[in-house]
């Protein structure tokens, strides 16, 4: 009932209002101020200080800075394995498994389409009929920095606008078509095995998602699809590499073609995976 409850409370408070307020509070410069925010979300969340990199609370300027916080070096050990394809981020599997035809499973009973997921021309989304998917969860209390799965080029990032309901568990066993409703930032990349996509999900309360090619996009309701450009930071990344970073918590979607890769038996819902863990392994052609 409570959550049904805060399903429906979404549709009736102003999303995008409270997020940019959210925005501006994460940046306070007020050491009193950031410092008690750190504070009481470090003791709420529980986090792990051990493995972050800087000293906390005063190594960081504002909230947000320590929300998107980098980690001590090998504080993640990266799967090396030339065939290993390794989680991105640190989360929780929300779904896992093959991409029925064009259809990505949500939840039971709920479903979405590739074309609505990645809001382009049909042929990108043609690539991935068939294939593989991956949706990860970021709780609060994780490390909200997002890498490559895989060596890669990014050939593309375009945002797309959109919602921005919670990606919490409730809500994404209860919302229909959660995934293509919020607003999201899609990187298209190019490997040797063939194209790979990886999908940042907005979410309530995410200020903005950043990457090293496009800086900081905000979050904004309507408009057309933005092909965002790259600028002049290297395209080539490697396993581990960083990617990008949500301002406050939320979920990415890792999709891969028919035939490209295999997930390991023990990736399920609920299943907690670290950046740089093997959760899969690609296939050579002749498998």
């Amino acid at each position: 009932m409570l959550a049904r409850a805060f399903v429906v409370l979404q549709y009736l408070v102003p999303k995008h209002l409270l997020t940019r307020l959210t925005w501006r509070i994460a940046r306070i410069r007020n050491a009193r101020v950031k410092d008690f925010l750190i504070a009481r979300f470090v003791k709420a969340f529980d986090v792990d200080l051990d493995e972050v990199r800087l000293e906390v609370p005063g190594g960081f300027a504002t909230f947000n800075e320590f929300f998107v916080r980098e980690l001590k070096d090998g504080a993640r050990r990266i799967d090396d394995d030339a065939d290993a394809i390794v989680s991105p981020v640190d989360g929780t599997i929300s779904a896992a498994g093959a991409i029925r035809a064009d259809r990505i499973f949500q939840a039971k009973g709920m479903d979405y389409t590739l074309g609505d997921l990645l809001a382009t021309d049909l042929a990108e989304a043609e690539h991935y009929i068939g294939g593989r998917f991956a949706t990860i969860y970021l709780a609060p209390h994780d490390y909200h920095r997002v890498h490559a799965p895989l060596n890669a080029e990014l050939v593309a990032a375009r945002y797309v606008p959109g919602d921005l309901f919670s990606v919490n568990e409730a809500t994404v066993s209860r919302l229909d078509g959660l995934f293509r409703r919020n607003e999201r930032l899609v990187m298209h990349f190019r490997t040797d095995r063939g194209p790979a996509v990886l999908v940042f999900v907005g979410a309530f309360n995410v200020g903005s998602i950043s990457t090293p090619w496009t800086g900081e996009v905000r979050p904004r309701k309507t408009g057309v699809v933005d092909a965002l450009d790259l600028g002049a930071h290297p395209t080539r990344v490697g396993k581990g590499d960083l990617l990008g970073w949500f301002n406050m918590g939320s979920t990415v979607i890792l999709l891969l073609p028919g035939g490209a890769c295999e997930w390991d038996d023990d990736l399920e819902p609920g299943e907690t995976v670290r950046m740089g863990q093997g959760i899969g392994a690609l296939q050579s052609a002749d498998e």
